[in-house]
């Protein structure tokens, strides 16, 4: 008998620990955790099972269509957007073929089940592409449909993965209407920033915030990547997980569409310095402007508006720019390094 589970990709990930430590303790379907390193073993506990592997290994799918039934799919697993410059053909690979394979996982299960398998789905504001920065300055809070002229890989995989998975939701069972209950469910968030006090990031070219609070705590000196006036929209983790769980559990029926900013606050990069002084005096933070990462973060939006996720399915962030900073970050990551 094939064993129900919840499947998380890229589950050694920044989202991936966070969604593995709150599904668990909300004791809802058992986890099958899929990454290409072997899972944490502090979180082995929290899973049904983990296994070591890669989202283009079509033998490995194979098996887990096999051996498990498949509720819900979190797909985490990506090339982020740095990393994603430097091999572009891989990440297309992974971010675009994986998400494909995975899909295709989702409808086979869905055929076998004979209903709907959810897939969440965590895009970015990579999405997004601003022509300058005097665009960007004047621009309103953008809405999921504005500027989707991204300038990387990582942003071209994202959005493209969004209208796949746009496609599988609303016209592919249109090919087979006698099937009209098998297809995919597909759910997708457009994540600001993300700001974690327990994982260090990589690959990432919103990164700079983190990096230079996980360097203060540790005591060493950081060099921001990115111009001091540079802003972009943040998000600290726990909500992120928790619009990842609230999207995932909303009635189908409240949804408008397939793709859901979400966002918490903004801020430059030296007001993020001058949170990370405040709660480490000591910190060396300069600013080292790498201009490749500073182009691309120039084309990303200040402001997101997420005013569809609220509406639709009630999204509203626990954690503004003094909580996130003073009530989470900053003590988290003292008690973290404190020995």
């Amino acid at each position: 008998m094939r064993k129900r589970i919840s499947l998380i990709t890229g589950a050694n990930g920044e989202v991936g620990q966070g969604l593995i430590r709150d599904l668990s303790d909300s004791g809802d379907a058992p986890l099958l955790a899929l990454d290409i390193k072997p899972l944490k073993d502090e979180l082995r506990p929290r899973v049904m099972n983990s296994i070591e592997g890669n989202i283009l290994d079509q033998d490995l799918l194979d098996y887990l269509n096999s051996q498990y039934e498949i509720t819900t799919v979190f797909h985490l697993a990506a090339f982020l957007s740095t990393r994603a410059e430097f091999t572009p053909e891989a990440a297309h690979r992974v971010n675009v073929q994986g998400t494909i394979n995975l899909l295709q996982l989702a409808i086979e299960q869905s055929q076998w089940q004979a209903r709907p398998v959810k897939f969440v789905f965590p895009s970015s504001l990579a999405a997004y592409g601003l022509p300058d920065l005097e665009t960007k300055a004047a621009a309103p809070p953008l809405k999921e449909d504005d500027y989707n002229q991204p300038i990387t890989m990582y942003g071209c995989n994202k959005l493209y993965c969004e209208h796949i998975g746009r496609y599988y939701a609303n016209h592919y069972r249109q090919l087979a209407p006698q099937q009209e209950s098998f297809y995919v469910d597909f759910r997708s968030l457009r994540f600001p920033g993300l700001i974690s006090a327990y994982t260090v990031p990589s690959g990432g070219t919103s990164d700079y915030v983190p990096e230079m609070l996980h360097a203060a705590a540790k005591k060493q000196p950081y060099a921001s990547f990115v111009r001091p006036d540079t802003t972009i929209p943040f998000m600290a983790m726990p909500d992120a997980i928790k619009s990842l769980l609230a999207l995932a559990d909303s009635p189908r029926e409240a949804l408008t569409q397939t793709v859901y900013n979400v966002t918490s606050f903004t801020l430059s990069a030296e007001a993020a310095a001058e949170r990370v002084r405040q709660g480490f005096p000591d910190a060396q933070i300069t600013f080292a402007e790498d201009r490749n990462r500073q182009h691309i973060v120039d084309t990303w939006p200040a402001m997101l508006d997420d005013s569809a996720a609220r509406r639709d399915w009630g999204w509203q962030p626990d954690y503004d720019e003094e909580r996130a900073f003073n009530e989470y970050l900053i003590p988290v990551l003292k008690e973290q390094y404190s020995s």
